[in-house]
């Protein structure tokens, strides 16, 4: 009598399921969950929209898990832009299948909402002045960048806010497969692939944002460039106030010589008037005093030619040059005091043109630097407001990518872990079922001791064969090879 004993090998049958469960229904079989919301329904699971995604989380998902009826679970999320977050679906029925689902991301949904980012566009609206088209299109263009850095560091930020969503997201994962592995004793043979698929998505987010800080990094070395231009261009519209006011200060120093020189002018008119007065005034009384000394004295000559002196012509001769004389000197003064006076009025003139020219352009340009002075303290704000806000938003990037490199730990940790027991359980059922061949064996050969001994007390000779298993099979049976024979008879005498 020969007994054999083979080993049979079941497998569990894994696989992966590309549907997302949605809120909106669902079976009685079936139960979705969703990080949003978690609500209890009956007949079919209910869930709470946040934009266009669904989710929801009924009673019987923690109920059936050792029921027989298949139990999917999935995360969904989403926003209003249309793209859903697909879930991971974990299926238990009569194979024990675990299945995950497509993930896909998309920006989440915060609480509350996605707060909505306002301008003020009041600060956005150009000035009307009077300047340089060219200046002003400059401006515009300005303007418009930093509409289009708001806009930028808006889409950041609601970007670090679906991390953090995410974080939880994926907190309520973990928890949940915690939770599903304590109750349901289901192995974690195929959890390698999810976490896998999840680590390749943070690993994608994480390029996403050091691309997106690079981009940020140039636009604000650009901004950082305008803004030195910006003080270039201040610094030399100081520069050329200053000069205008030193070119203000000589021409001042100018006008204020020409005026000297105009009341020193006015002085020695008045001074050579004076002088010609008294020089008339002096002529009149020596002719006077000559006058009177002529008729005074009595002059008695002798002469020899008997010819008569004619003293009032003589008198009335030397009266008439001296006369002459004043006339010219009078009329010379006059001349040359008009010809001064139109020269320093022409002076005067030009000089006073000037500093009214140069007020006018002082005036402009004290205008034109304190608009400027305004219009750099504007942009100094800005700057500083968008260097607040880079740094603001590189802090909470920092923290969200910490949290989610702290997480990724924690799931290579899991992974880790999950693959020791893997390996040990193997080791285990490795162990036991040598144990249970070394028994199988035992028992055969028992077995075939007691036949040959019932044999033996009967009195019928038995061959006794036991066959000793080779390496690598499982299988008793009739093998030359590994055969060993213990004869027991007994012969009649």
């Amino acid at each position: 009598m020969r007994s054999s004993m083979s080993r049979q090998t079941y497998s569990t049958k894994g696989g992966f399921s590309s549907n997302s469960a949605g809120g909106g229904g669902g079976s009685r079989a079936h139960t979705s969950f969703s990080s949003v919301t978690v609500s209890r329904s009956s007949g079919s699971a209910g869930g709470t929209r946040c934009g266009p995604s669904k989710g929801g989380f009924g009673s019987r998902s923690l109920y059936n898990l050792g029921g027989s009826k298949s139990i999917s679970v999935s995360v969904a999320g989403g926003a209003s832009s249309g793209r859903a977050l697909g879930g991971f679906g974990f299926g238990g029925g009569a194979y024990g299948g675990l299945g995950a689902g497509r993930q896909t991301f998309g920006p989440a949904c915060p609480p509350g909402g996605i707060q909505e980012v306002t301008v003020n566009q009041s600060l956005l609206t150009p000035l009307n002045v009077e300047i340089d088209p060219e200046i002003q299109r400059v401006r515009t263009q300005e303007r418009e960048q930093i509409k289009t850095l708001n806009n930028k560091f808006a889409s950041f930020i609601d970007k670090v806010r679906f991390l953090e969503q995410q974080n939880k997201v994926l907190e309520t994962k973990w928890a949940l497969l915690q939770e599903q592995g304590q109750n349901t004793g289901v192995t974690r043979n195929n959890l390698e692939p999810l976490f896998e698929s999840y680590l390749g998505n943070l690993r994608r987010q994480l390029d996403s944002l050091q691309s997106d800080r690079g981009r940020l990094d140039s636009e604000l070395r650009n901004v950082q460039d305008l803004l030195e231009d910006f003080k270039s261009k201040y610094e030399d519209e100081i520069n050329k106030r200053t000069a205008a006011e030193n070119e203000f200060v000589v021409l001042k120093k100018d006008v204020d010589a020409a005026y000297m020189s105009r009341m020193d002018l006015h002085g020695k008119v008045g001074t050579l008037t004076e002088e010609l007065d008294f020089l008339n005034h002096l002529y009149e009384l020596e002719l006077s005093q000559v006058q009177t000394h002529v008729s005074d004295t009595n002059v008695i000559l002798s002469m020899d030619n008997n010819r008569r002196l004619d003293l009032d012509s003589i008198i009335a001769e030397v009266k008439a040059q001296y006369e002459l004389i004043a006339q010219r000197s009078r009329a010379e003064a006059e001349a040359w005091y008009q010809t001064k006076y139109e020269e320093l009025q022409v002076t005067a003139g030009k000089h006073g043109d000037n500093l009214r020219d140069t007020k006018n352009e002082i005036a402009e340009l004290t205008r034109t630097v304190q608009r400027l002075q305004g219009e750099v303290d504007a942009v100094k704000k800005q700057c500083q407001q968008l260097q607040t806000a880079i740094a603001e938003a590189e802090q909470r990037g920092d923290l969200a990518l910490k949290d989610a490199q702290k997480k990724l730990g924690d799931l290579d940790t899991a992974l880790h872990q999950a693959k020791e027991d893997l390996a040990r359980l193997l080791r285990d059922y490795q162990a036991l079922m040598n144990v249970k061949l070394a028994l199988d064996v035992e028992i055969a050969t028992y077995r075939k001791l007691l036949e040959s001994e019932e044999s033996r007390v009967s009195g019928i000779p038995v061959r006794v064969s036991l066959l000793l298993p080779t390496p690598g099979a499982t299988t008793f049976g009739a093998s030359r090879k590994n055969e060993s024979s213990l004869s027991l008879g007994r012969h009649e005498m």
